[in-house]
């Protein structure tokens, strides 16, 4: 699953290293030198003459270099394409705001099945997908949850974490951290892939999104911010606060 996830990195990543090396050697012709240093330097128009052009007709370490570059940038664009492609396809299935939240049942940090169905009609909902137990992000978004308990329990509202780690890891977070809420252990992120929650980094790291639903199960607001974790906290009460 780890690989499957991670598909795209690993393809940029394979097919980037070979990029990386021919064109490393083509600029050392274009601009003749032997110093490493010209790969950081932003000269591009001598090296796109080269690249699409025939500069050194009578070189043939020139040509050489020149029809590998062009075939593994080719190749690497198309990569590239598929990526932006294939991301698009899964953002149109992703939840919304007005959405329908997806029924759905996961085992809580402490083994027990929750049913997200058993609160429609009951409370308005506060689901947040973070990356991962423990980490320093996640850490400070939990805490904040909790201190704000209270506020979100006023505002008749139940806050669910979900993450993709073992109800074991997730029965330590909460012991830990001393969290006063529901967390679901999402193993193999089926339920994340249900709401399409975006990855960053080419999917190396989960999304950190919050979905915000009222008593119906209808998404009345999303906050996605990998970096502003404690913000998601705000944003989740300034919306319920705006129920009243």
């Amino acid at each position: 699953m780890v690989l499957l996830d991670n598909i795209w990195l690993i393809l940029f990543v394979i097919w980037g290293l070979p990029l990386t090396i021919y064109r490393s050697r083509f600029r050392k012709i274009v601009y003749q030198t032997d110093s490493w240093t010209i790969n950081i330097k932003p000269y591009f128009g001598k090296e796109l003459k080269a690249l699409f052009g025939n500069m050194y007709p009578d070189k043939a370490n020139y040509l050489n270099l020149r029809n590998f570059y062009r075939f593994y940038l080719i190749i690497y664009l198309l990569l590239f394409s598929a990526y932006l492609t294939f991301n698009k396809d899964n953002h149109m299935n992703e939840i919304k705001t007005g959405s329908t939240i997806p029924a759905f049942t996961l085992p809580d940090q402490n083994g027990n099945p929750f049913d997200i169905t058993s609160l429609i009609g009951k409370k308005n909902m506060v689901i947040y997908f973070y990356p991962k137990d423990d980490s320093p992000g996640c850490t400070a978004q939990a805490c904040s949850f909790r201190d704000q308990f209270e506020v979100f329990s006023e505002a008749d509202a139940v806050i669910i974490g979900i993450s993709g780690q073992s109800v074991k890891s997730h029965k330590e977070f909460a012991e830990k951290h001393r969290l006063t809420f529901t967390l679901l252990s999402d193993e193999g992120n089926h339920v994340r892939k249900q709401f399409g929650v975006p990855t960053n980094l080419l999917g190396l790291l989960p999304g950190r999104v919050t979905y915000v639903a009222d008593k119906s199960g209808k998404v009345i607001y999303t906050f996605n911010s990998q970096l502003q974790a404690e913000k998601h906290v705000e944003e989740a009460l300034r919306i319920l606060k705006g129920l009243k």
